[in-house]
């Protein structure tokens, strides 16, 4: 075992804490947190310790795998894939078009360059539709976003004098840096408050202050029932309104049209507690809030995001320390803008450049002459993850061609015709662009971390990088002759490599569609043997320089132009702690919201809003229970994590399920139940818990996997969630799925 800690990250979740590790052959085998990293400063939770299980899984891959006419697998050289599937598409793309080919991917919680490499395969081709796991939970609340400020804003919660948390739980899914200390500070303070709003008693519900604990599906009406009594209180700030917002007239006639008792009986809560919640938001001098999958993933999810953001809205909580703030950002992958264009076979709501991932499966099992007809994925898991798992399988195995990208042999690599085996984020330069705020007294900053490898790449696997490379190569996208002069160029240094960048692409403009893979090639070798994946951030660090060069500079960056976007790159190949890349008087919110001003009306959401009076919840009696499915535990990750090994604590994945409920039913903890669906059905294990509502149930995410024992069998283990949700239960705009609104009926097994 080696002596030396090295620093990394968590890749965990998307909150990407700073680790130091230690190594022990290819094993990791401690772990701890980094206190110099720039946001996490020490701080890990309990599921950093189990790395190792992602780095060492026994159905890792290690050679590229081509199905056989009997469908199984057969290994393969580098060169022979590289050449068929860029033939596999090439033949699609000239039989069908370019946007017959569609892509599924581009990263997971902490390899976001696969994304950025991916983009140039993808313009080869000619493939211009896509989507990956955030259509399944953020698009709705990024167009939100858009319509109401122009850009995403994110709280100050270890600032906050009054944090509310509505679908969601950051003891377990954290969300934001050092969730657990921050949370522990709030809940110690007495002049402070903790809000959650969420019908489990998670773990944050247990230290808040105020806990609304709505029946699952409700949370519309709640928050339309405080927002009712905010507006018909007057507890709104009215200078904010008159000097901050725009068409508001609407929304407070609506507001004011709130039956504040009534929602808050159909929500399952008191109507003393709303106005309790309400007055002490109102009270405040900041007030920060997160939605999470809770709300996103239920009923009214795109109505959720835009009254959920109308809590700080109108009580201007924008723009000032604790509040929300509009921060920076390296790549604008959060982007809400609708598009003008539609999927091409359903006419579906194209958002953020995402196509609604519950559709895919109708954009593919249908004779429109503009299906799609084949997939690329990469570092994504759509026949585990999407909705109705057993109709996306049958998607993909109706398309003409399918390749997969990742680590290991997952339940969409299974359904592939070509599988490429990636090194693992720990064995290649790798960053996630998710970004780690941290807030002062009278700035903000932002952070990021680039990770080099603390591990040689597994034999046999290749980054993302060098694979679309390859690929872009075979395509025929990228010569010799295109890449000779930047070679030579970027032997001179980085102000020649870039004039000459800027002259190459001018004389042949179709390189800079595929830009990323050209730097990997001509800019990557200069930065040393094994980090030419890293090439693409130089891109990525000159276009921030271009947008934010005061906030740069506040961070202590110095240069103008391309010397300004060189010092951030250098500075983050250099770092392994993080980099502040950005600081921002927090003033510099309002020049990013668009005009200086919210506008408070989204008419698209008006009518459902007031079509809330009509909506009395109710239950199906075929189906009585509510299921939660893809539940967030202290033993569950994303699925990056396939051996099941790593749960010791809920192994099986059980149902949790109130113990009246299990009364009524016959089984205790350690029982079994069969979970019915419309859709499908499973058997599991039970465990009874108060922190359930009756008739809600919850099953974890993460579980369903199949991995093979050390014989090399394989077997599923746990319920796969997605095999018992419905493509078609989705949000009516953003198509966001209803994974945390389940019907389902329990039935014990003898």
């Amino acid at each position: 075992m080696s002596d030396d800690w090295q620093k990394t990250v968590c890749i965990l979740c998307s909150v990407n804490c700073g680790i130091e590790v230690k190594l022990d052959g290819r094993h990791i085998s401690r772990v701890r947190g980094n206190r110099e990293h720039v946001a996490s400063k020490g701080y890990a939770c309990e599921k950093a310790q189990r790395l190792d299980y992602y780095q060492n899984g026994r159905d890792r891959l290690t050679s590229p795998l081509r199905r056989k006419p009997d469908g199984t697998f057969e290994e393969i050289g580098w060169d022979t894939a590289i050449r068929e599937v860029a033939a596999g598409f090439i033949s699609v793309r000239d039989r069908w078009g370019g946007p017959s080919i569609f892509y599924y991917g581009g990263g997971g919680q902490g390899n976001h360059l696969v994304g950025s490499y991916g983009a140039s395969t993808r313009r080869a081709l000619g493939s211009v539709f896509s989507s990956n796991a955030l259509a399944q939970e953020k698009t709705g609340e990024f167009w939100v976003d858009h319509m109401l400020f122009g850009t995403g804003l994110s709280g100050s919660y270890q600032q906050a004098e009054v944090a509310v948390f509505v679908g969601k739980n950051p003891w377990q899914s954290h969300g934001f840096q050092r969730a657990r200390p921050i949370l522990r500070d709030i809940a110690a303070d007495p002049n402070r408050a903790l809000v959650v709003i969420d019908p489990r008693l998670s773990e944050t519900a247990e230290m808040a202050d105020y806990h609304l604990r709505v029946r699952p599906g409700t949370d519309a009406f709640c928050l339309a029932a405080i927002l009712g009594v905010l507006v018909q209180e007057d507890l709104i700030n009215q200078d904010f309104i008159r000097g901050r917002t725009q068409n508001c007239d609407e929304l407070f006639a609506a507001l004011n049209d709130v039956p504040v008792a009534d929602y808050s009986g159909r929500a399952g809560i008191t109507e003393a507690l709303v106005r309790d919640v309400a007055r002490r938001i109102a009270r405040a001098s900041s007030v920060s809030v997160y939605e999470d999958l809770g709300i996103e993933q239920s009923l009214h999810s795109t109505l959720n995001s835009y009254l959920e953001k109308l809590l700080f809205a109108v009580t201007g909580n924008i723009g000032k320390p604790g509040a929300m703030n509009a921060g920076t950002s390296l790549t604008g992958m959060f982007g809400g803008a609708l598009s003008s264009a539609a999927s091409p076979v359903g006419g579906h709501r194209i958002i953020g450049g995402m196509i609604p991932a519950n559709v895919i499966p109708d954009e593919i099992l249908t004779d429109h002459p503009k299906r799609f007809r084949a997939m690329l994925i990469e570092s994504e898991n759509p026949a585990h993850s999407v909705a109705d798992s057993t109709r996306m399988r049958e998607a993909l195995r109706a398309l003409e061609f399918v390749v997969v990208i990742d680590v290991a042999m997952t339940e969409s690599a299974r359904e592939a015709h070509y599988v490429l085996p990636a090194s693992s984020q720990y064995e290649k330069w790798e960053a996630t662009f998710f970004g780690a705020a941290s807030h002062a007294e009278t700035q903000y900053a932002n952070t990021f971390t680039l990770r080099a490898p603390i591990l040689d790449a597994l034999p046999g696997t290749l980054p993302e990088g060098e694979i679309h490379r390859r690929l872009v190569r075979a395509i025929g996208a990228m010569t010799d002759d295109d890449v000779a002069p930047l070679h030579a160029a970027a032997a001179k240094g980085m102000a020649a490599y870039a004039s000459e960048l800027m002259r190459v692409v001018s004389e042949r403009p179709h390189l800079a569609e595929v830009m990323t893979v050209l730097l990997y090639e001509t800019l990557g070798p200069t930065l040393g043997a094994g980090n030419e994946n890293a090439a693409s951030v130089w891109a990525i660090a000159h276009n921030f320089a271009r947008r934010y060069p005061e906030s740069l500079r506040r961070a202590g960056f110095i240069g103008e132009g391309g010397e300004l976007g060189n010092a951030l790159f250098d500075a983050m190949l250099k770092n392994r702690s993080g980099v502040v890349v950005s600081i921002d008087p927090y003033e510099e919110t309002w020049r990013r919201i668009h005009a200086g001003r919210v506008d408070l009306a989204i008419p698209e959401l008006m009518t459902e809003l007031k079509l809330l009076r009509q909506e009395h919840p109710s239950r199906d009696p075929e189906f009585p229970f509510v299921l939660s499915a893809g539940q967030r535990r202290s033993s569950t990750a994303n699925t990056i994590i396939r051996d099941p090994q790593w749960r010791p604590k809920d192994p099986a994945g059980a149902l949790w399920m109130n113990p009246a409920d299990g009364c009524a039913l016959g089984v205790q903890s350690g029982g079994r139940v069969r979970i019915i669906t419309k859709r499908a059905s499973a058997e599991s294990v039970v465990v009874l818990t108060d922190t359930m509502l009756p008739g809600h149930v919850a099953l974890p995410n993460g579980t369903g996997l199949w991995y093979p024992d050390r014989e090399g069998q394989e077997f599923q283990h746990g319920v796969a969630p997605n095999e018992l949700t419905a493509s078609e239960d989705r949000d009516w705009f953003a198509g966001t799925p209803f994974h945390k609104h389940v019907p389902a009926r329990i039935e014990a097994v003898p």
